[in-house]
C-alpha cells in the first residue's frame, strides 16, 4: 500500500470516502501483518465505513487483533470476512465505544459473545443474563462476566437489532442479574449471616423501571426481616452486613474496574437512615412521614434479588400508599414545587448541553408523566407501570393525555434516551452532557444513523426535540383539561368529568368544578377568540397552577377575557407578544389589588406586553399628562375623576411590575435585590399620588377662583410620602402652608386655604371605580385641634415657641410635593434648623425621645398582635429603623449634610459612610426595613387592602410567601426568617437607639 511520495494514494482517496477522517493513519494500521490476509477485502472496508467512527473501529480492530494467538487470530479473521452478523456486531460495537475495545484487548477471546445469531441471543431476558453470570464467583469475574454480555447489549444496540426501549430493558435485566450474582458473592462470604436473615433487594430508579442507562447510579432499597427463630435485631444487622458486601462488589474499582455504584439513598430518611429494615418499619415511615417525592419515586420500585415473597410483600403493602398519595394534604404544594425544573444546580455553561435537567429534557418527560400517573392512577390501575413510555401509551389510551402529543413525546425520549445512551457508550462513563468536540459529534450522529452532515443533522434533530418536551412538558397536564370540555372528533377519548377534577386539584385548584365551567366558556365555539385561547389556556393553567391562588388567576382571566375579548389587540397581545401572557397570568393569580385595578380599566394590559411598559414613569411625566387631563376636563369631579384615573393605571403598572419582578418568567428571573424593589415601588407611588394631589388642586382652585388663588398654597409631603417609602395601601400625610398675595388679608386668606383643602379632600374621596387617595394632615401644629393650613408666618411663630421635640422629628421627613414650589422651598429653608438642631440634641431631648418611643410600643401595638410578626411597631419593625435612624439624623445632620435626606435607607447609608454606624449594624438595620416594607406590599397585593402583620389565612400567608420568593409549603420558613431577621435588628435598635 506505499503510495508514490508528493502523491496521494487512491487507498487515502478511498479511505475518506469511507468515512475515514484520519485516511493516514487508517493506511498505517490497515498495513499491520496481522492484517495481511484481510487488509485489500472490500467486505472489511464497507462494514467499517459502515460504523459510527471508522477510525476508531479500525484502531480497535488492529488492538483485538494483536491480542490473539496466531491460529485464534486467524479464525477470528475468517469468521469477520466470511460472518456479516459478527462483522456488523464487532465492528459496530469498536466504532461507538472505546471503553469495550478496551474490555476487547484486555479480553480477546470475548469476541466469541458476538457471533451466536439466534433467536434467544435477539432477545434475551433475565434467565439468559443470569447463565452469562453464572460462572463468576468473585468481584473481578462479576465485572469480567458483566462486560462480556454489556458487549453483545451494546451489539444488538449499535446494529438496530434492538430499539432504545428495548436496550434500556436489557440493561435492567442484566442489572437485576448482577445484583443477584453480587448478594450470592456475599451470602457465600457470610454463611451465617445469610442463615440469620430473609434479605430483598427492591429496585428503583431507571432499574426498577426496567429503563436503565448504560452507565448509571442503581437505586435500590434493602427490606430484611429474620429468619425463622432468630432474633430480630441481630437478622436486621447480619442483612445489613450482606446489602453492604453487596454494594462493595458492584461500587468498588478492582483491576477490572467497576461496574456501578448502587445507590441506597432514596430509602426512608436517606442517608441518615439504617440501611437496612424491617417492612413494618418501612410501612411505619411511609404512612407517618413520607414526602410526596418518595411516593413518587416508589412508582418504579420493584423486587429484583434475594427474597422473592418478602419483595412481593413489600411491593403489596407500599403500592397502595403510593396510589393514595394524591389525597395527602400537601399533595398540591409538594407537586407545584416538584414540578420547578431543577436546573439551579446546573452550572450556567452545561444549561445548554444538558440532555437529563436540562429545559426540554428527558427530566422533564419523566417527571410530567410520573405526575399524571400519581393524580390518575388512583382510580385506574392500567397506569400502573414503571416504565416511562408505557406508562405515556396507557395515558394516551385513557385520554389522560392527548394522542397526538403522546406521540411526539415519545419520539423526542427515543431519541433523547438514544443520545444519552450512545454518550455514555463511549468511554462507560456516566454523564447527561452532550459533548461539545466536532469529532465526538459526529460520531454520536453517526451511530443514530445520521450520515448525511452527522453534526448539523444531530443538532437540528436534537434541538427539534428538546422544543417538542419544552413545549409539550406544560401542555401535557392542560391541554386534556380542555379536551373535557370541548367537542372532540369521533373515536377520540377525553378526560371524564372526575379525572378533570382530580388533576385541577392536583395543581392547587380549590374549586375545580368552577374551573371547568370558565374553562368551557372560554374555549367553547367557533370564533377566534375561542380559537385563540384555546391555543393559550393550556400554558397559561400551568402559570397559574405556579402561583398560590390558581382559581383566582383563570377568574381574571375569564373577567378580562369577557371585557376584552372583542378587541382586536387584545388577543394579538397576547397570541404574538410573549411575555405579555405569562405576565398576565402572573398579575391575575398573585393577590386582589392588582386584578382589582386591572378589571376596572382592562384595557390596562396592553402595558403587559410592551417592553418599556412596567417602568415607573416620573413625577415630571405623569404631573404633565394629569395637569393636561384637568385641563380638559369641565367640571372638578371630572378632572379628579380623570386624575384618578392615571394614578390607578400608574399602580397598576407599579403593582404588575412589582409582581413580575418578585415571580420573575421563564425568560427573566427574580429581581435578586429586595431592596431595588421596595425603593421602586415607594418612588414610583410616591411621585403619582404627587401628581394626583397637584391635580386635584388645580381642579379644586380652577373651579372657583380661575387660574389664581388669593393666597399662595403649598403641600408639604410628610412620614412615608415625605420619605418617597409609600406602600399600596398608604395615606398622604401631608402639611398644608399658604401665603397671602399682596393686598389679601390674611384671614381672608385662610379661609380660602380651608375650602381648597377641604374641596380638594372631598373629590379625591368621591365614590367611583378608581381607588381614593386619603388626605391625613394630623402632623400639623396642635394635630387634629389646630388650623388645617397656616402661613409661613404662623408656622415660624409656633415652631419658636410651642414646637415639641417629636414634631421636629415628624419634619425630618418634610418635602414639597404640589403646589407653589417657591413656597415649598422657603418652608424647608424654615424648618431645616429645627430638624437639624446646630448643636444636635441635648440629653433631655434624646430622653424624650426614647420615652415617646417605649410609650408608642406598649401603646400602640393591637391587642392580640404578635409583636414578633407586627411590621410596624413590632421587634425590629419600620418603626424601630426609622427612629434609630432619625435620632442619628437629629444629632449630627447638621454636620453630615448626607443626613439631610427624608428617606430612611438613604439617611442609614450616610450615618454608615460617616462612621456612625458599623458595617454590620447597618446591613441588618437596611435588612429589616427593607423585609418589613416588602411584607406590607405583599400583604396588601395579596388581601387587596393594607395589613401591618401576616395574613391568618393559610392561602393569602402563602401567596405573601411567594411574592417573597418562598417556595410553596415554606411559609414556616418565612416567618422563621422574619422573626430572625427582626430579632437581630431590635438587638441592633436597643444598642444604638436605647444606649443598651
Amino acid at each position: 500500500m506505499t503510495a508514490v511520495p508528493g502523491r496521494r494514494s487512491s487507498t487515502f482517496t478511498r479511505l475518506l470516502r469511507y468515512g475515514f477522517t484520519d485516511p493516514s493513519a487508517a493506511e498505517r494500521r490497515l498495513d499491520a501483518p496481522e492484517l495481511a490476509s484481510v487488509r485489500t477485502d472490500p467486505v472489511l472496508l464497507d462494514a467499517l465505513g459502515a460504523t459510527a467512527d471508522p477510525d476508531l473501529a479500525l484502531a480497535g480492530l488492529v488492538r483485538i487483533v494483536e491480542a490473539q494467538d496466531p491460529a485464534e487470530r486467524r479464525t477470528l479473521l475468517d469468521t469477520l470476512i466470511t460472518a456479516k452478523p459478527l462483522r456488523d456486531r464487532l465492528l459496530g460495537v469498536l466504532g461507538a465505544s472505546e471503553a469495550l475495545a478496551d474490555h476487547l484487548a484486555r479480553h480477546p477471546h470475548d469476541w466469541h459473545a458476538l457471533v451466536t445469531y439466534e433467536a434467544a441471543d435477539l432477545h434475551p431476558g433475565l434467565a439468559e443474563f443470569e447463565r452469562g453470570l453464572a460462572g463468576a464467583d468473585d468481584p473481578v469475574t462479576l465485572r469480567i462476566a458483566y462486560r462480556r454480555c454489556l458487549l453483545a447489549i451494546a451489539a444488538r444496540d449499535v446494529c438496530g437489532t434492538t430499539d432504545m426501549a428495548e436496550t434500556a430493558a436489557e440493561l435492567a435485566d442484566l442489572a437485576t442479574a448482577t445484583l443477584r450474582a453480587a448478594l450470592a458473592i456475599a451470602r457465600t462470604a457470610a454463611p451465617a449471616d445469610a442463615e440469620l436473615c430473609r434479605l430483598a433487594v427492591i429496585a428503583m430508579g431507571k432499574c426498577g423501571g426496567h429503563e436503565l442507562n448504560y452507565v448509571s447510579d442503581v437505586d435500590v432499597i434493602f427490606v430484611g426481616e429474620p429468619a425463622e427463630g432468630a432474633d430480630e435485631r441481630k437478622a436486621v444487622q447480619a442483612a445489613t452486613r450482606l446489602a453492604s458486601h453487596l454494594m462493595r462488589i458492584c461500587s468498588e474499582t478492582t483491576v477490572e474496574g467497576t461496574i456501578w455504584p448502587v445507590d441506597a439513598n432514596l430509602r426512608p430518611e436517606g442517608r441518615n437512615g439504617p440501611l437496612v429494615r424491617t417492612l413494618s418499619s418501612h410501612l411505619a415511615y411511609y404512612q407517618r412521614w413520607a414526602k410526596t417525592w418518595e411516593f413518587q419515586a416508589l412508582l418504579k420500585a420493584r423486587p429484583v434479588a434475594g427474597d422473592p415473597e418478602l419483595g412481593l410483600a413489600y411491593i403489596e403493602a407500599v403500592s397502595p400508599l403510593v396510589w393514595q398519595a394524591a389525597e395527602r394534604d400537601n399533595f398540591v404544594s409538594d407537586v407545584q414545587r416538584m414540578r420547578r425544573r431543577v436546573v439551579d444546580n446546573i452550572p450556567a455553561a452545561q444549561v445548554e448541553r444538558e440532555l437529563k435537567l436540562g429545559p426540554g429534557g428527558l427530566r422533564d418527560v419523566e417527571f410530567a408523566v410520573q405526575l399524571l400517573q400519581l393524580v390518575h392512577g388512583r382510580s385506574d390501575a392500567t397506569l400502573h407501570s414503571g416504565t416511562t413510555l408505557d406508562a405515556l401509551g396507557a395515558l394516551a389510551a385513557g385520554g389522560y393525555v392527548g394522542r397526538a402529543d403522546a406521540a411526539q413525546l415519545d419520539e423526542a425520549y427515543r431519541f433523547l434516551r438514544a443520545m444519552e445512551h450512545r454518550i455514555q457508550l463511549y468511554r462507560l462513563r456516566r454523564t447527561h452532557l452532550v459533548p461539545e468536540d466536532e469529532a465526538d459529534l459526529r460520531r454520536l450522529g453517526r451511530s443514530l444513523g445520521l450520515r448525511t452532515e452527522p453534526v448539523t443533522t444531530l443538532n437540528r434533530e436534537w434541538k427539534k426535540h428538546a422544543a417538542v418536551v419544552r413545549r409539550l412538558h406544560e401542555k401535557l397536564f392542560y391541554r386534556p383539561l380542555l379536551d373535557a370540555v370541548a367537542q372532540l372528533a369521533p373515536g377520540e377519548t377525553r378526560l371524564s368529568p372526575r379525572a378533570a377534577g382530580q388533576r385541577l386539584e392536583a395543581l392547587g385548584y380549590a374549586d375545580p368544578a368552577a374551573a371547568l365551567r370558565h374553562l368551557e366558556a372560554l374555549s367553547s365555539g367557533v370564533t377566534r377568540k375561542a380559537a385563540i385561547q384555546r391555543t393559550l389556556l393550556p400554558v397559561l393553567l400551568g402559570w397559574f397552577a405556579d402561583s398560590a391562588d390558581p382559581d383566582a388567576g383563570l377568574l381574571g382571566f375569564r373577567k378580562v377575557s369577557d371585557a376584552l375579548g372583542k378587541t382586536p389587540w387584545y388577543l394579538r397581545l397576547l397570541r404574538d407578544e410573549g411575555a405579555a401572557a405569562e405576565n398576565l397570568a402572573r398579575v391575575l393569580s398573585a393577590g386582589r389589588l392588582a386584578p382589582d385595578l386591572l378589571l376596572r380599566a382592562p384595557e390596562a394590559v396592553a402595558l403587559l406586553g410592551d417592553p418599556e411598559g412596567l417602568k415607573p414613569r416620573g413625577r415630571e411625566h405623569l404631573e404633565q399628562e394629569v395637569l393636561a387631563a384637568v385641563g380638559r376636563a369641565e367640571t372638578a369631579e371630572g378632572a379628579v375623576a380623570a386624575a384618578r384615573g392615571v394614578r390607578r393605571r400608574e399602580l397598576f403598572r407599579t403593582a404588575a411590575a412589582d409582581l413580575i419582578g418578585s415571580y420573575g418568567t421563564e425568560d427573566s428571573p427574580a429581581e435578586p435585590d429586595p431592596g431595588a424593589l421596595v425603593d421602586r415601588v415607594g418612588n414610583a407611588v410616591t411621585d403619582l399620588n404627587a401628581a394626583t394631589l397637584a391635580g386635584a388642586l388645580r381642579a379644586a382652585v380652577r373651579a372657583e377662583w380661575g387660574e389664581t388663588l388669593p393666597t399662595r398654597f403649598a403641600v408639604i409631603g410628610m412620614g412615608r410620602f415625605g420619605g418617597h417609602e409609600l406602600g399600596y395601601g398608604s395615606d398622604a400625610d401631608v402639611l398644608f402652608v399658604h401665603e397671602p398675595r399682596e393686598f389679601v388679608d390674611e384671614q381672608e386668606a385662610s379661609k380660602t386655604a380651608t375650602r381648597v383643602i377641604t374641596e380638594m379632600r372631598r373629590l379625591l374621596q368621591l365614590p367611583t371605580a378608581d381607588p381614593p387617595l386619603l388626605i391625613d394632615a394630623d402632623l400639623r401644629p396642635e394635630g387634629k385641634s389646630g388650623p388645617m393650613a397656616r402661613t409661613l408666618g404662623s408656622y415660624a411663630a409656633y415652631y419658636r415657641r410651642w414646637s415639641l421635640v417629636w414634631e421636629s422629628q415628624a419634619l425630618l421627613r418634610a418635602e414639597p410635593m404640589a403646589g407653589d414650589a417657591e413656597l415649598g422651598r422657603r418652608f424647608i429653608e424654615l424648618i431645616d434648623p429645627l430638624r437639624y438642631p446646630a448643636e444636635g440634641l441635648g440629653e433631655d431631648a434624646v430622653r424624650e425621645i426614647r420615652r415617646l418611643k417605649a410609650r408608642m410600643e406598649s401603646e400602640r401595638m393591637p391587642r392580640g398582635a404578635d409583636p414578633t410578626l407586627h411590621t410596624k411597631l413590632g421587634r425590629g419593625g419600620l418603626s424601630d429603623v426609622e427612629w434609630t435612624v432619625q435620632l442619628f439624623q437629629m444629632q449630627h445632620g447638621r454636620a453630615e449634610p448626607g443626613l439631610r435626606t427624608t428617606r430612611t435607607r438613604d439617611a442609614l447609608s450616610a450615618a454608615h459612610a460617616a462612621g456612625l454606624i458599623a458595617t454590620e449594624d447597618a446591613e441588618i438595620l437596611d435588612e429589616a426595613w427593607v423585609l418589613a416594607t416588602r411584607v406590607r406590599n405583599g400583604v396588601m397585593l395579596v388581601r387587596g387592602r393594607a395589613g401591618d402583620t401576616f395574613p391568618s389565612d393559610g392561602r393569602e400567608l402563602a401567596a405573601v410567601g411567594r411574592y417573597l420568593g418562598y417556595e410553596p409549603g415554606h411559609v414556616g420558613d418565612m416567618l422563621d426568617d422574619y422573626r430572625r431577621v427582626t430579632r437581630r435588628a431590635r438587638a441592633v435598635v436597643e444598642r444604638l437607639f436605647y444606649g443598651a
